[in-house]
Formats: structure tokens, C-alpha cells, sequence
């Protein structure tokens, strides 16, 4: 029980992280309408506990549930997203208040008009209104992931579902918002120092709605998790990491009342994220790495799958750290998390692991419990964790490798790492590996499953799940697509019926990449690619020959087309000779 006491405070310490500051607005909005319609304890006080209600819901299904509750959440926090932007534009432009409902995470006019006649009322009217708007922000809240917030993640990962790990996250969720309590206090005693006539009272009110849609703008594109943790405030994990060396006697305690067996992986100093590393199965290159192959090393965890364009062209770098820097200890680990369901098979990422010439750990992620315990949020992600277990530096997507490196050498420096490394030396990957030509660059990932088809260009929309006979049009728009011959369209991928199928894009860029897997893994599928209509010649890609002819006799991504000359827009053709592929996605460099 008394993990509780510093839950709760590292919850407050949120106040001191720039993880906060995406909610920080709503909060000052909600100070700004308490001071002329309610009192705190109807108006404010209703929206901090709804915040922390919806945050300990949310984190509690993100660390024992499956993916549906990712997918559950993604469409709440859409909801709020929009809902509370509306929110932010009813206090830029007062005309839009009177049309606009109190922000509710729901539907239904009646019920918003309610809540609008509720706060103006008062009483349990109001009261509710503000714990749904509290709800709404915190679906959309995710804070950093420091040591405490991780070792109950990481604790609930482990030891399964319970209620006290719900208590523990409440617990988080009440400290930040006793912090935000404070801050809107202090707000709320500015603006009664001043007169609610002067003019600049308007003028704040709608730099408040700037600032309100200003933070649904970042949540929307993702930055709360990728700018905004790589921002994260020093000093707050330091207090944090206090904290945890205060209470390492309770760790212990904590995986035991879950009613589990205790791994060292919790009871020991090693508690945050890289904790959810520890005590799983299905490694590769390596046997499952316990505490001691961890504790006060520098490790870069890489999170990847094999079919990833965006992953691939990060592996150079990688292999090239883990070389480079190995005598200095420090450690690689690629977390495989897949995309697609053909990914979840060891047996499958053992051989794309070999092929790939990956010698560093790799651990299977399934159940993305390594993932969440990471708060990472797309492929590639790379988080870059220092000796004393904190992440100290995380990059989502390609890019800024130079950075990434700078960051392992001085972390390296801060564990006394012996050795010297030489200069760093350019990477430059080969084959898919090869860095994208981004000058070039002009078409999009499309996928073909239904899920998230977009540009189809075929006669009539997809049929899901039902086979079809589907014809090439005459011309195609750029970035669009299309089928002939017998398909069947799934979800996740088209499936071809019949042998003499095929497929096409209007592709701008240097690489035309497949997403390929055959019917079965006895029945290899032919296949020949056409370039406007000719044989490709010189821009054959690393899986086809110059005449356009290759095999599909695994899972994996194929490139089918790497430009040898100019890069102009053309049309690419994949004919197959016989059926059973199955075609996921299109992906360009």
C-alpha cells in the first residue's frame, strides 16, 4: 500500500514535465469559466477528478488489454479531439458559444443542451458536465512515461489485470491533478485581482481558445508522445528516480500483491520500461536477458517489423551502433512488433532477422506489452535508455540519426563506459536498406486490405471480403491504384483467386516496394513487374530480374522497382502466374 504515497507524488511532479502541457490549456480554460459562472467545487474541482478517472481507466485496459481496447481508445480520443476543438473555438469566437454545447464525450443534442442549461444552473447539472469534460481531456492525455508510471505499467504487464493496479494509476492521475489544481487556483486569483471589464479579460479568453486548439492540434498529430517526451523535463525524472530509491524495498511488495510470482525484473532497481523487456519469451539471437544484462548499461531499444520500408532503412544504423559501441556496453535490443498477422510467427522473424543481418537481440512483442510500457507510437521508434534505467532520448520515424548517436556517446561518457569509440562514419544501407531518395519521394504508403484502402481506382468501390472479377481502367491518376482478374479483399490484404491477376500503381518515386506472401509456404507464386508497359531493364528492383520476373516464397516486402535513371511518374504493373498471393501494402523510397 504505500507504492500509493509515491504514485501520488510523482503524479504531482508531472506539473514540472513538458508532458503536461497539452492539458495545461484545458485546465486554464476551465479557471477562466469558473471564474465567471461557477465555483470550484462545481466546476473545477468535477473536471480534475474526470481527467483522473478517464486517465486511470485508459492506462489500466492499455496495460492488460488486448488490441481492442487500443483501437476502443483511438475512436475516444477522436471523439474528444473534436469535441473539445469545438470547445476551443467557442472561446476564440463568442458567436460559436451560443451554437456549441458544453464539451461532452458523447452524442446527442439533448444531452448537450442539458449540460449547456446544467452549467448555467449550477448544481449536479453542472457538476457532471465538468467531470465529462475532464474525461474528455483525459482521454487525451498521455503522460511521459518516468520511472514510477513505469514501474506500474510494467508491474501490471506482468502480473496481469487487477484492481490494485486501477488504484495505483488513479493514484498518478490525482497527483497530476492536484498539481493542475494548484495552477488553476492561482489562475483563478489573478483574474479576481483584476476587473472582468477591462478589456484585456476578452482578449485572454480567447488566447486561452488559441491555446485550447493549439493542444488538440498537437495530440491530433501525435506529438504529445514523440516531441513532447523527447522534451521531457531532467529534473522531474531525477525527482522521480528519488523516489524510487526510496521506496525499492516496496517494489518487491507491489509484484507480490498482484498475486504473481515476484520476477527479479521487478524487484529490482531495474523498474521502468525496460523492466517489460525482461522475463519473455521468443528471443532471438539471444537467450531471454535477465536483470544483470541490463542494470547500468546504455541501451538502445529499436522498435521495428520486418515488412516496415521506414524500419528497414533504420537497420543500418543500428547494426552500426551496436558494432561500433559494443565494447563500451553497450546493448541493441530490437523489439518486434508486428503489423501484420504473417509477422507474429517466430519462425518468420528469425528468418527476416538472419536475412536482414541483424546479430543484436531481437524479442517478439505480440501483445505490444513491451510497446505500451514504452509509450512508443509508430515504426520505426527508437528509445535510447541510460544507465540509471530513464529514457533520456526517443526518435519515431527516420531521421536524425546523427542525433540519436550523439545522445549514446555521452551516455556512454555518463556510465564511465571504458574504451574509446572512433569518429562516426556514414552509414549507407544496401538493397531495401538503402536510404530513401526523399527529393523524389512523391507517393504515399497505400495499403490494399479494405481496412485502409484509400485511391482505388478500379470500376465501383472494394467489395470486402467477397471474391470479385475487377478491371484495370483505362488511365490512372497518380498515387492510385487498381486490380484485374478475381480478387477477394480482406482486411488486412487482397487475395488473388486465380492465376493471370494483377495489379497496378501510378507511382512517383525512385522504389516500388511490395508487401508480398504466397498461399502457402509449398506453393511459391510467379510473378513479372512492367514498367509503362516494358520490361524494367536497369531499374529492376533487388527481388525481380531485368525482364520483370520473380518468386514470392515467403512473407516479406519485395522491391519491385528502384528507378536506374531520372525518377519521373510511372506506371508499374505486377502481373502474378499463378494464385494464392496475398498483396498488403505499397510502400515507396
Amino acid at each position: 500500500m504505500s507504492l500509493f504515497i509515491p504514485a501520488y507524488l510523482a503524479g504531482v511532479l508531472t506539473i514540472l514535465s513538458p508532458c503536461i502541457l497539452p492539458v495545461v490549456p484545458f485546465v486554464l480554460a476551465q479557471a477562466n469559466r469558473s471564474f465567471h459562472r461557477q465555483s470550484f467545487l462545481h466546476n473545477a474541482l468535477p473536471m480534475l477528478l474526470g481527467l483522473a478517472l478517464a486517465f486511470a481507466a485508459v492506462a489500466s485496459l492499455a496495460a492488460v488489454a488486448g488490441g481492442w481496447a487500443v483501437q476502443a481508445n483511438r475512436f475516444g480520443r477522436a471523439v474528444a479531439l473534436v469535441l473539445l476543438a469545438g470547445f476551443g473555438l467557442s472561446l476564440v469566437f463568442p458567436a460559436l458559444a451560443t451554437r456549441l454545447s458544453s464539451p461532452l464525450v458523447g452524442a446527442g443534442s439533448r444531452l448537450a443542451a442539458w449540460t449547456q442549461r446544467g452549467r448555467a444552473q449550477g448544481g449536479r447539472a453542472g457538476m457532471l458536465s465538468s467531470v465529462v469534460l475532464g474525461v474528455a481531456t483525459g482521454l487525451l492525455w498521455t503522460p511521459c512515461a518516468g520511472p514510477v508510471l513505469g514501474l506500474i505499467l510494467s508491474g501490471a504487464a506482468l502480473s496481469g489485470p487487477g484492481p490494485q493496479t486501477s488504484a495505483l494509476l488513479l493514484a498518478y492521475g490525482l497527483g497530476a491533478a492536484t498539481s493542475l489544481a494548484a495552477a488553476m487556483l492561482a489562475g483563478r486569483q489573478l483574474l479576481a485581482r483584476l476587473r472582468p471589464s477591462l478589456p484585456w479579460v476578452e482578449r485572454a479568453r480567447r488566447l486561452t481558445g488559441a491555446m485550447v486548439i493549439g493542444s488538440v492540434a498537437l495530440l491530433a498529430l501525435g506529438l504529445d508522445t514523440s516531441l513532447l517526451q523527447r522534451l521531457s523535463a531532467e529534473q522531474t525524472a531525477k525527482l522521480e528516480n528519488t523516489l524510487m530509491t526510496s521506496i525499492a524495498h516496496v517494489v518487491g511488495s507491489f509484484g507480490q500483491s498482484a498475486g504473481a510470482a515476484v520476477p527479479d525484473t521487478v524487484s529490482a532497481p531495474l523498474a521502468g520500461p525496460l523492466a517489460a523487456l525482461l522475463d519473455r519469451q521468443g528471443w532471438i539471437n539471444s537467450p531471454p536477458l535477465r536483470t544483470e544484462a541490463l542494470r547500468g548499461k546504455v541501451v538502445v531499444v529499436s522498435f521495428w517489423t520486418y515488412s516496415c520500408i521506414n524500419c528497414l532503412r533504420a537497420l543500418p544504423h543500428l547494426k552500426a551502433w551496436a558494432d561500433r559501441y559494443k565494447d563500451q556496453g553497450l546493448v541493441v535490443i530490437g523489439v518486434h512488433a508486428p503489423e501484420f498477422a504473417f509477422e507474429r510467427d517466430r519462425d518468420n522473424v528469425a528468418r527476416a532477422s538472419l536475412s536482414l543481418g541483424l546479430g543484436y537481440p531481437v524479442v517478439l512483442d505480440n501483445d505490444f506489452r513491451i510497446w505500451r510500457a514504452f509509450g512508443n507510437s509508430g515504426w520505426p521508434g527508437i528509445h535510447i535508455v541510460g544507465s540509471d534505467g530513464r529514457i533520456r532520448h526517443q526518435a519515431t520515424g527516420e531521421g536524425r540519426y546523427d542525433q540519436s548517436e550523439q545522445v549514446i556517446r555521452r551516455l556512454l561518457t555518463e556510465a564511465n563506459a571504458t574504451g574509446t569509440a572512433g569518429a562516426s562514419q556514414p552509414v549507407d544501407g544496401q538493397g531495401t536498406q538503402k536510404q530513401a531518395d526523399w527529393s523524389n519521394l512523391r507517393s504515399p504508403e497505400t495499403y490494399l486490405g479494405h481496412d485502409k484502402a484509400e485511391r482505388f481506382a478500379s470500376a465501383g468501390s472494394l467489395t470486402p471480403d467477397e471474391p470479385r472479377e475487377y478491371r484495370h481502367p483505362a488511365t490512372l491518376p497518380a498515387n492510385f491504384w487498381s486490380l484485374s482478374g478475381n480478387w477477394t479483399v480482406g482486411p488486412e490484404f487482397a487475395a488473388l483467386n486465380q492465376a493471370g491477376g494483377g495489379l497496378r500503381y501510378r507511382v512517383h518515386a525512385r522504389d516500388l516496394h511490395l508487401v508480398l506472401v504466397p498461399g502457402s509456404p509449398d506453393r511459391p507464386v510467379r510473378f513479372r513487374v512492367r514498367i509503362d508497359g516494358a520490361a524494367p531493364g536497369a531499374s529492376h528492383g533487388s527481388d525481380i530480374d531485368e525482364q520483370g520476373f520473380g518468386t514470392i516464397r515467403d512473407g516479406r516486402l519485395y522491391q519491385l522497382v528502384r528507378q536506374a535513371g531520372p525518377v519521373a511518374e510511372r506506371t508499374v504493373e505486377i502481373e502474378f502466374l499463378d494464385p494464392g498471393v496475398r498483396a498488403y501494402a505499397f510502400t515507396f523510397g
